[in-house]
């Protein structure tokens, strides 16, 4: 197998036919970003592909921030090469093809979660394959997250949570961040409205 950046025109068939099946679309931001972060170097669309040379068969995708940080935006296996260990082999080659990056992503809690026992496997094989819960969790669009990352060192949750930030900063008006992005997450406040990626 091999994870590498896919070619415009491979991205763009991954996107409208895998990753639409995949997730829903109001966690699913408009091609059209995706491409634009892209071209500004702020987004690496990793894809997995075969020994065979046929298209990918799933796709890493990583926001990124300050160098040696990244979001795992998307993680998606296409639906006919699911449950065979695809997934995982993407996140065991993510570190090599971005040696030393803090790869850093958000699970939703089980307990907030529509399918809570889904959002529980999801937890659990992210810890199979290595990832790790930092101590502060997020919402962002109305949405709880835990916090995990992958990395050759234990992170501070402190910087961590400075890098997490930036992420969205970077894209995000201030008043867009503001309204949609608690980072940490607030037991206390109100849950946000959950709304689209591209409100």
């Amino acid at each position: 197998m091999i994870l590498k950046i896919p070619t415009l025109e491979e991205l763009r068939a991954f996107y409208n036919t895998d990753m639409k099946e995949a997730f829903p679309p109001a966690e699913l931001k408009p091609l059209a970003a995706i491409e634009k972060m892209w071209r500004e170097g702020w987004y690496k669309p990793y894809c997995l592909y075969d020994d065979d040379g046929m298209g990918p068969v799933g796709g890493a995708f990583l926001w990124l921030g300050h160098d040696g940080w990244g979001l795992l935006d998307y993680l998606c296996v296409c639906a006919g090469w699911r449950n065979d260990g695809f997934g995982a082999e993407m996140l065991r080659l993510l570190p090599q093809a971005e040696p030393g990056m803090v790869i850093f992503g958000e699970v939703e809690v089980p307990e907030d979660a529509p399918d809570v026992e889904m959002a529980k496997r999801r937890l659990g094989f992210y810890a199979r394959c290595g990832l790790r819960t930092a101590g502060y969790e997020t919402e962002i669009f109305g949405v709880h997250y835990k916090t995990l990352y992958l990395a050759d060192r234990t992170v501070d949750d402190a910087e961590l949570m400075e890098e997490h930030k930036f992420v969205y900063q970077n894209t995000f008006t201030p008043e867009k961040y503001q309204k949609y992005v608690r980072i940490p997450y607030d037991p206390a406040a109100a849950p946000a409205a959950q709304v689209a990626w591209d409100q």
